[in-house]
């Protein structure tokens, strides 16, 4: 793997640790003060510097730096996360997550905004309230880093042999040399207690290097204590005994002796502890029970890192004599637990055997994941399709060839269809994907727009977890962002409206997904003014979409909105007035192949419902004839058929007609005759009547020849293998190799209210 490959690796993981982010700071907003969230928002600021801090990239790690701190300062009970801190800390999310794209498609950001909130958040953390914008000044240039100071060797000690036979041993580095005439008394001294835990070994890290890394930031001293080190025969070697008190003198500062920890801070416990000035050390006062030992850290770099001037050469060589000597025994110590361990665990026998598998059992049952391109997916897709068109055409031969339909081929047939089945539907759970990462960058643009327009406002989500084919997923974002401007430009009053009418000075925008007859509903409300009728239908009649005297519907005046150019704004803004938002929704969602609809009660808000389809790659249809032609109607959209009476059907003026359903009158609407394959309409008695759902979501009885089946088909893209045809959504393969249409429900219906077929976006799948 080139490094290519794990900075994109790197980027994936980003992504995920900006969504833990938001999703833990949009619930410490919510009044959530769960350590344990406070903890997963640290970690995933945490880990987004480490992991920039490996492939160079200073402007996320310097942002993240200071980010992290103040939320240290949060997780230390330093910092109450009020409202306002949130506020800092979800525009610092914002900015997190510009620099992290901007890291990997390149671009810019708004350097004098992350420098705004670099300064808010380091006061933030002094326990300062937040400059003002308008305070903001350049920040001073960094100080050069100095010269690390060089590490040499104490004399060595007779190790004094505890209880259990081992000696305790301490570490110590003393400053020998280097280019500075900085005396090291005059260095800040640190104090760190480092306590390691067995996960940390498990991860491959190493307690050693972790101090030889802290012994280049200046002089060091160390001790290591092994008071909790059990006797041999209680000992296991997977467990970590040892911990060590350091006290080191560096002008590096305390980010940089934490930063040597960063990537083994969660697997062990960390004290760093920052001495004034002259005072004396932990070290130094207290009277420890342990003798120093030489042991030279930096003979693990394989090469001595003193000038030869400094130290003879005969005293280096002894050094790393004995740093070899140490390390023997260290192993010798492991080896002579591991032994004991075994020699303990045969004692155990079956107790031991039974929890190992227990172990093995929940290791086994924990969820693995592995990551694919998404190509590769489509592909398999693609090919599923096939594999579902060929088994309908070859079960389509065998039927017309076997009068019986009892051979074994055909039995054969119909297994193969089931089989054919569950790995189509297992294939598209692959592309499943909940909507939360949509759903979570709405938060943003809702704090966007509430900032802009002076309003206060919270985004309630609920069904994040709702699944759906990722194709949707990633054509969902453009039309709820639109609807989430409307929401909060024109439906949420102001603060001080909203406290007038009696409500919270604070709005409250809902975003909600669930499951329903086989596709998503997606609904996002507002406790706003709700839709304002009159102005709405006033502006209609002077933009000429509607006659003076037009008798509408609250329904029909609501859907003005969608129009294109339409728009209420008395004057042009960043945010609205032009009239583009509504209609690229409409537009958006019908190439999903859903609907929308609105319900609006004035002052007390709007509903925004989108009907959406799980997938677009396949569809469960109706199979009927029209006119000779053979078409699919989408199972979703079709609530009953029926068979027309001659009793049931009347005339409603010159060319109207409809069909009475249980004391309920329905428009009845030739498919044919809108589609212009026949040029007169047909006998309804004749025919059969598919009761759907339409766009408004009124009903209308779609009138067809005869009905073939229903199936499940794969959806291929007219417009891509051929032109738009208005009517049609897609196109698909019949068992029989023959092409069917697939209908496009919501056009015929408002093609029989009169409008006609328009040249846009037809449904990718129809519904």
């Amino acid at each position: 793997m080139d490094m290519n490959e794990i900075k994109e690796i790197f980027f994936q993981e980003c992504e995920e640790q900006l969504a833990e982010l938001e999703s833990g700071l949009l619930r410490l907003n919510d009044g959530d003060r769960d350590p344990e969230t406070v903890n997963a928002v640290f970690r995933a600021v945490h880990s987004i510097k480490g992991g920039a801090g490996a492939f160079g990239l200073d402007d996320l790690v310097s942002f993240a730096h200071v980010f992290e701190t103040t939320l240290d300062c949060v997780r230390s009970n330093k910092l109450e996360p009020t409202q306002d801190v949130l506020k800092v800390m979800l525009k610092s999310a914002d900015v997190l997550a510009d620099l992290t794209n901007v890291a990997r498609d390149g671009g810019s950001v708004d350097q004098a905004r992350s420098l705004q909130l670099i300064r808010e958040l380091e006061a933030l953390a002094k326990g300062e309230a937040p400059p003002a914008a308008s305070a903001l000044e350049p920040a001073a240039p960094k100080a050069a880093a100095a010269k690390p100071a060089a590490v040499a060797k104490a004399a060595p000690v007779e190790p004094v042999v505890n209880e259990h036979g081992f000696a305790p041993v301490a570490f110590s580095f003393d400053d020998f040399g280097s280019d500075d005439d900085e005396t090291p008394g005059d260095l800040p001294a640190y104090d760190i207690v480092f306590k390691p835990k067995s996960e940390l070994y498990t991860k491959g890290n190493e307690a050693t290097l972790l101090l030889r890394d802290l012994s280049r930031l200046g002089e060091m001293s160390i001790h290591c204590n092994m008071d909790s080190l059990p006797p041999l025969d209680q000992m296991d070697p997977e467990a970590a005994y040892f911990s060590w008190k350091v006290s080191i003198k560096t002008d590096k500062g305390e980010d940089a002796v934490r930063s040597v920890f960063e990537f083994a801070e969660w697997d062990c416990d960390l004290e760093v502890t920052a001495l004034e000035t002259g005072e004396t050390t932990e070290s130094d006062s207290d009277d420890l029970p342990m003798q120093p030992v030489p042991f030279d850290l930096s003979a693990l770099d394989g090469e001595l890192d003193m000038p030869l001037g400094v130290v003879e050469e005969e005293e280096q060589i002894a050094a790393v004599q004995q740093a070899v000597a140490a390390a023997e025994a260290a192993s010798n110590v492991v080896q002579m637990a591991a032994s004991a361990s075994r020699a303990a665990a045969s004692d155990k026998g079956a107790a031991t055997a039974a929890a190992q598998n227990n172990a093995q059992q929940a290791s086994s049952a924990a969820a693995q994941t592995i990551r694919v391109d998404l190509d590769r997916v489509d592909r398999l897709i693609n090919l599923v399709g096939e594999l579902v068109i060929n088994q309908a055409m070859l079960s389509q031969s065998v039927i017309e060839n076997d009068s019986n339909g009892v051979s074994s081929i055909n039995m054969g047939l119909e297994e193969l269809q089931q089989l054919t089945r569950e790995i189509q539907d297992s294939v598209m759970a692959i592309r499943a994907q909940p909507v939360k990462p949509v759903f979570q960058r709405m938060a943003r643009t809702v704090r966007e727009i509430a900032d802009i327009t002076g309003k206060s406002v919270r985004l309630v989500t609920e069904g994040e977890n709702t699944e759906v084919d990722k194709t949707v997923i990633d054509k969902l974002a453009e039309p709820l962002t639109h609807m989430i401007r409307n929401a909060v430009d024109h439906g949420l009053e102001t603060p001080e409206k909203r406290i007038a009418a009696g409500k919270n000075a604070e709005g409250t925008v809902k975003l909600t997904a669930k499951h329903r007859s086989g596709r998503i509903v997606i609904e996002l409300s507002d406790d706003g003014a709700g839709i304002n009728r009159e102005k709405v239908r006033q502006k209609a009649i002077d933009n000429d979409l509607i006659a003076a005297d037009a008798n509408l519907s609250d329904e029909e005046i609501d859907n003005l909105i969608f129009h294109a150019g339409f728009s209420t704004a008395d004057k042009v803004s960043d945010l609205s007035g032009r009239g583009v938002g509504m209609d690229v929704v409409k537009r958006s969602i019908q190439a999903l192949g859903g609907r929308i609809n609105i319900s609006s009660k004035p002052g007390h808000g709007s509903v925004f419902t989108m009907s959406l389809p799980l997938t677009l790659a396949v569809l469960d249809g109706m199979v009927v004839t029209v006119a000779g032609q053979t078409l699919v109607v989408p199972l979703t959209a079709i609530v009953e058929t029926l068979q027309p009476d001659a009793a049931a059907i009347h005339s409603f003026g010159a060319t109207q007609r409809l069909i009475s359903i249980r004391n309920s009158f329905c428009p009845l609407v030739d498919v044919g005759r809108i589609l212009n394959f026949r040029a007169t309409q047909a006998n309804p008695v004749e025919g059969v009547a598919l009761l759907v759902e339409s766009e408004g979501g009124g009903q209308r009885a779609l009138m067809v020849d005869a009905i073939q089946g229903q199936r499940q088909v794969v959806i291929k893209s007219l417009e891509a293998n051929y032109t738009h045809v208005p009517g049609i959504a897609a196109a698909t393969i019949l068992g029989d190799g023959r092409v069917a249409l697939i209908l496009d429900v919501d056009a015929v219906v408002s093609a029989s209210r009169g409008q006609s077929l328009q040249l846009e976006s037809s449904l990718a799948a129809a519904g």
